[in-house]
């Protein structure tokens, strides 16, 4: 019987440099969905890669003295060695400087060109560099890039289009009819209601300012625009040929089952990506996922803010599973996750050493104690037995609901959730005191064996999350007679001296940033000194965001109805650059209630979301660290 296929990609890393943790995550995340498909008995095929054109790398080339071929095949090289170091089992590495890439992306633009979907033109608006965008002075926020928050600069060039509203509704049509296409669903809305539903722009899909890229073969001048080249690699890569001629490996796979990309990239695979397609007849992906960031300290992660945490930097310092056990345990499924290192150290012996290793190396070592490393199920059982087999039986069935779902966090949750009941289960039934009585000899030995078939079945469902670890935890149980001596899988971390580490890495040149314990901090200047009383006139409670949409006559403001006890107030606040009115709705979030109405843009507004900014202007809603009613008193 033919095994059922299952295509995984992720979004090709762009060689304008070094990936941080925050980029490996991604690939990190996509092969533990990947092995775990593997696992339930799919064909997979797992493609990841580079992306290599653009003015960018035109331009980090000439800074660096060398050609922008040796600058992508060096950073290329880069990228796969730390794929590798994070033990990732793709299928496929393509670089879209593979020259049967190249060649494909030529003949696809020239039949796009020959069918009308392609047109020349002109275009002359605001361009972001780092972005390779260009925008209208409507799509900017604060004068700046909508992507990034970088400057733009005025520009003008004749280019080629790409006629993306003729598609339009049909697009439309299909993600209304397929709900499954766009996840998680916060992503889906913000795609309808700000790009789709107000109307597409045709897309630059060509350009002359620069020449690092795939030339139009008809129109040498110009090079194919990034996202053209970019993404198409999801199907070259698989074999496709747009002149009748893929391969059967194509026919096999395509189309891809899941998408999965970074929040900040939704709108070019859920809109441009499947536009393109419809115009080459063909069909479009089962599932684009657009997972949240992992941030160090509080903002994302750039060299430009010296908060960039490095893979390869993380794996001298823990070892590759701990690393990967961290990004995809400490991620949530739609909002974003942190990263530290004294997270890190936390995680790892609290998680790792404690509860997972030092529940294997003390069912070992009872084992060899006890009974010379052999034991059986001797059918003493107790009630407390059943409580435990029970979370053992149900345990993949979760985890497989879970992974259903791509919340790979909480699959993970729940194989830790058996581990931890084992170790309750140790608690309850005290081995070392029935050992101490010769006549509950079999009840001692029906113990272990309970849970070493319990911890078994745990590390065979961690396999796709912590590989290594995984057949670590296998081999020590053995098949019949566990290992002489276990081996210590995490060794418990000392934070003083992993942070000293740090600093002297740090210090030496390295990768490392400084620890954010000491340096994480803004001065601002102090406003005069108020009285307790003065104070006391301030309402400050806890409110739950009900509804929240973008406020129409402006581009800052977003309007929420915000529960506080009983009431509903609006209030509106000028946080539409940081939040999408989906994320804004169910959090909880601190009110000033007493603030005296007022109308912002045409909008009665009710009072005031508290928030935190950072020096380069990014917010965060203040919330209640615990969760608490709305209504509840700030004091």
């Amino acid at each position: 019987m033919e095994k059922p296929k299952y295509y995984i990609t992720t979004a090709i890393a762009y060689t304008s440099g070094k990936p941080h943790i925050g980029n490996t995550y991604e690939v990190v995340l996509a092969d533990a969905i990947a092995r775990y498909r593997r696992s339930q008995g799919y064909d997979v095929f797992f493609q990841t890669g580079t992306d290599e054109h653009g003015q960018k790398i035109e331009i980090k080339a000439q800074e660096a003295g060398v050609s922008p071929k040796e600058f992508v095949d060096h950073v290329a090289g880069e990228i796969k060695s730390i794929w590798d170091l994070m033990n990732t089992s793709y299928d496929k590495f393509i670089r879209t400087t593979d020259e049967d890439h190249e060649r494909q992306i030529q003949k696809v633009f020239k039949k796009l060109y020959e069918q009308g979907d392609i047109y020349k033109g002109y275009y002359e608006g605001m361009y972001c560099t780092p972005c390779e965008s260009f925008f209208t002075e409507s799509q900017l926020v604060d004068g700046k890039c909508p992507d990034c928050g970088r400057e733009v600069q005025p520009a003008r060039e004749e280019a080629y289009f790409f006629r993306m509203s003729k598609y339009a509704d049909r697009l439309i049509e299909h993600i209304n009819t397929h709900p499954e296409f766009i996840q998680p669903v916060s992503r889906k809305n913000e795609m309808m209601n700000n790009f789709l539903l107000p109307g597409l722009q045709d897309l630059c899909v060509s350009r002359t300012s620069f020449k690092w890229g795939i030339p139009v073969d008809f129109d040498p001048k110009h090079v194919v625009y990034v996202w053209l080249d970019a993404l198409t690699n999801y199907i070259t890569g698989i074999g496709y040929d747009c002149g009748g001629e893929s391969t059967e490996q194509f026919q096999k796979y395509w189309p891809a089952d899941l998408h999965l990309i970074g929040k900040d990239i939704i709108r070019f695979h859920t809109i441009y990506w499947p536009i393109f397609l419809m115009a080459l007849d063909l069909p479009l992906p089962k599932q684009v996922f657009g997972h949240p960031w992992l941030l160090q300290g509080d903002g994302k992660m750039s060299k430009s803010k010296g908060n960039v945490l490095y893979a390869d930097t993380l794996v001298d310092f823990f070892g590759v599973d701990a690393v990967r056990y961290f990004v995809l345990h400490e991620m949530p499924f739609d909002n974003d996750g942190v990263i530290s290192w004294e997270l890190m150290v936390e995680r790892i012996n609290s998680d790792l050493a404690n509860t997972l290793g030092n529940l294997v190396n003390r069912t070992i070592s009872m084992t060899n104690k006890y009974f010379g490393g052999s034991v059986e199920d001797r059918g003493a059982a107790e009630d407390v037995d059943a409580d435990l087999k029970a979370a053992a039986e149900r345990m993949p069935q979760l985890v497989e609901q879970k992974m259903e779902e791509l919340r790979v966090a909480d699959a993970i949750t729940e194989i830790f959730a058996l581990f931890k009941r084992c170790n309750k289960y140790i608690d309850e039934t005290m081995p070392w005191a029935l050992a101490k009585d010769e006549a509950k000899k079999e009840r001692l030995e029906t113990v272990l064996y309970n849970l070493i078939e319990s911890i078994r079945k745990g590390a065979a469902q961690l396999e796709p999350f912590m590989p290594e670890t995984s057949e670590k935890i296998l081999a020590q149980l053995g098949d019949g007679k566990v290992a002489e001596k276990p081996e210590i899988l995490f060794a418990r971390l000392d934070l003083k001296e992993v942070l000293a580490k740090v600093e002297e890495l740090y210090a030496q040149g390295g990768d490392a940033p400084e620890s954010e314990a000491d340096d994480n901090v803004i001065d601002i200047e102090a406003k005069p000194e108020i009285t307790f009383e003065e104070f006391g006139k301030m309402q400050f409670q806890v409110g739950e965001i009900l509804e929240c949409e973008a406020v129409s006559k402006s581009k800052k403001l977003l309007c929420s109805k915000v529960r506080v006890g009983s009431q509903v107030k609006q209030i509106v606040s000028g946080i539409k650059a940081h939040y999408t009115p989906e994320e804004m709705v169910g959090k909880k979030v601190m009110v000033l209630v007493n603030l005296k109405p007022a109308k912002l843009a045409g909008v009665l507004s009710e009072g005031m979301l508290l928030c935190a900014e950072d020096a380069e202007g990014n917010l965060a809603l203040v919330t209640p660290e615990k969760d608490m009613p709305a209504g509840a008193e700030i004091c």
